[in-house]
């Protein structure tokens, strides 16, 4: 599977909850892979819900928030694609409900980074890599 969203917004995202430590392209890569999985499975559970309320377009009520702008790392165009992945094409994707999958992506992403930072001190290393963040998502079934 090719992501859909560049890393570098994914690094960004990191580094503003890794403080002083460094970042990985893999750890980037990683994180910006289940972004994506995670986008692609918000976008069919919205899916069922617009089709349950009898509609073919997405809205940000579907995603469980409001929709509103706000400064967001991640792109919109990708995120787009993103929550087209797995829904069939006869879904139409407002622009209220691409910022709303945006905002939620963003706000898990940075869970992700902070939780990865904090692997990444306690196993005593200056650098967030690709094993920390694999680590959470084996650790976040515990803590769920």
């Amino acid at each position: 599977m090719s992501v859909e969203l560049p890393f570098a917004p994914v690094d960004t995202i990191i580094r503003r909850n890794a403080g002083d430590l460094r970042v990985s392209a893999g750890a980037a890569e990683e994180l910006a892979r289940r972004i994506q999985e995670r986008g692609a499975a918000l976008a069919v559970e919205a899916a069922e819900r617009a089709t349950a309320d009898g509609r073919k377009t997405l809205m940000a009520a579907d995603f469980g928030t409001a929709g509103e702008e706000a400064e967001l790392e991640l792109p919109i165009a990708p995120v787009d694609r993103i929550a087209r992945l797995d829904i069939d094409d006869r879904y139409r994707v407002a622009m209220d409900a691409r910022v709303a999958l945006a905002t939620r992506l963003e706000g898990f992403a940075d869970t992700v980074a902070a939780a990865a930072a904090v692997l990444a001190r306690h196993a005593d290393r200056r650098t967030v890599k690709r094993a920390d963040v694999e680590t959470y998502f084996e650790l976040r079934p515990y803590y769920e």
